[in-house]
């Protein structure tokens, strides 16, 4: 997706004030990663589902397709219909934050409005629920790429919402744009200690929903799964 812009004058001091939280957040968070306090993420903290064991993933990964990315002629994010309403008020995107969050409290519409999330991908702790994207751990534009072009829209929107399986995790919005479409050989979560979860779940995810890969992303992912 897109980065996002600078907002126009008068909403300038907004934006400042985001930028200076951002900053004093990423500082902190460096601090600790000195001292070792945030090897791991808290213990309160929930998470996707549980993706398949790296011995599972090597099996999976033997299994997948292995061909030349399709073209991204055509691709549009709206013929993946995300943020879908699940229950009640609560759309996808506010039912991960839940899951994925601490101490989390919604409003009347569902909207997350305190909490406390760890990115996985960066080891940042956020606390405002707008500084958290909903990653797709197969980005919608690689799913096209790898066979979901074919698929019907009805398809595309259960893959686009799916909480089932590990393909969706709130993480630092910046951090999910700069990983944009991109597959395991040209991306991977800064946080080294998280990629062998990662790729598993990326493995997971292509299997279940029975799309291809390319030689040198199934060569990226057997590299990451072999030290797993």
């Amino acid at each position: 997706m897109p980065a996002a812009t600078a907002p126009s004058t008068p909403n300038a001091s907004v934006y400042a004030r985001r930028i200076a939280r951002r900053a004093t957040v990423l500082a902190a968070t460096a601090a600790l990663s000195v001292t070792g306090l945030l090897a791991t993420a808290p213990t309160a903290q929930a998470a996707m589902p549980t993706p398949v064991s790296a011995a599972t993933a090597r099996t999976y990964l033997a299994s997948l397709t292995v061909k030349a990315e399709g073209s991204s002629s055509g691709y549009s994010r709206d013929l993946f219909p995300h943020w879908i309403t699940q229950s009640g008020a609560c759309n996808t995107r506010e039912v991960v934050l839940k899951r994925d969050g601490s101490g989390v409290v919604q409003d009347s519409s569902c909207a997350a409005v305190s909490g406390s999330w760890f990115s996985e991908y960066d080891g940042a702790t956020w606390t405002v629920a707008s500084d958290l994207d909903i990653d797709h751990m197969v980005p919608l534009a690689e799913a096209w790429r790898s066979g979901a072009s074919s698929w019907t829209t009805a398809k595309r929107q259960q893959f686009a919402n799916d909480l089932t399986r590990p393909q969706l995790i709130a993480v630092t919005d910046n951090v999910n744009q700069s990983k944009g479409d991109q597959d395991p050989a040209e991306w991977l979560p800064s946080r080294t200690s998280y990629r062998c979860t990662y790729v598993r779940a990326w493995v997971h995810t292509k299997y279940y929903w029975g799309l291809s890969v390319d030689s040198a992303e199934k060569s990226a992912l057997q590299s990451v799964l072999n030290g797993c």
